[in-house]
């Protein structure tokens, strides 16, 4: 599904912060050379794949995004969970620019509602503790190491909305097949307050995080 090489640039000498960075911008630059063909195959292979994972088939409440055009396509997933009866929350802009969560109503009510945001409903934010009543999170980000570090997309907001979740509850991110990486030979930079996740999916399938 994947022919790109993973990037790592990567170093010592790097601070945390700016090791993240670097990755950063490596990795968005593989995404955005992705053809839209290529995305939209991606994103039917990930619905499929996720749809295996035996806690998000018994999920009631699924936590859950509308990825941006670059990321791993969550259109089809979140078509198929809403087509099972899932309640599935979004994440959404709330009042002061923090970051809420609102139901998913279908893909005709997801739009752009501020320059520059992911996709979002309409429906009335239900306050970041929503999360507290999810039995699993599908989380975005821009890759994962073998130790369950995960590389956001730097401002942070899902590592504070993380700390909402149920400890029985398992956090699965969403990445591109190069996008997971060995934490002995390549780890992610990892700092104190970046969350962990128990999984990760592609669009190749997906695996438990046991480090």
């Amino acid at each position: 599904m994947s022919g790109h090489a993973q990037p790592y640039p990567v170093h010592a000498a790097l601070e945390a912060e700016d090791a993240k960075s670097a990755l950063r911008t490596a990795i968005r630059s593989v995404r955005d050379a992705r053809s839209e063909r290529r995305r939209e195959e991606a994103a039917h292979a990930l619905a499929e794949v996720v749809l295996t994972i035996p806690e998000v088939r018994d999920a009631e409440r699924v936590g859950l995004y509308a990825a941006r055009p670059a990321e791993p396509g969550t259109a089809p997933l979140l078509d198929s969970l809403d087509d099972l009866g899932k309640t599935i929350l979004l994440p959404v802009l709330g009042a002061g620019l923090q970051r809420d969560w609102a139901p998913y109503a279908g893909a005709h009510d997801l739009l752009q509602r501020a320059p520059g945001r992911p996709p979002e409903p309409s429906g009335d934010p239900v306050g970041p503790s929503a999360l507290e009543e999810v039995d699993i999170v599908i989380a975005p980000a821009l890759a994962v190491d073998s130790s369950g570090t995960r590389l956001g997309q730097g401002g942070g907001w899902y590592d504070r909305a993380l700390t909402f979740v149920r400890p029985d509850v398992k956090i699965v991110a969403l990445v591109f097949p190069e996008e997971f990486y060995d934490a002995v030979e390549r780890p992610l930079p990892r700092e104190q307050h970046d969350r962990p996740v128990h999984g990760f999916a592609t669009p190749q399938g997906w695996e438990w995080i046991t480090a």
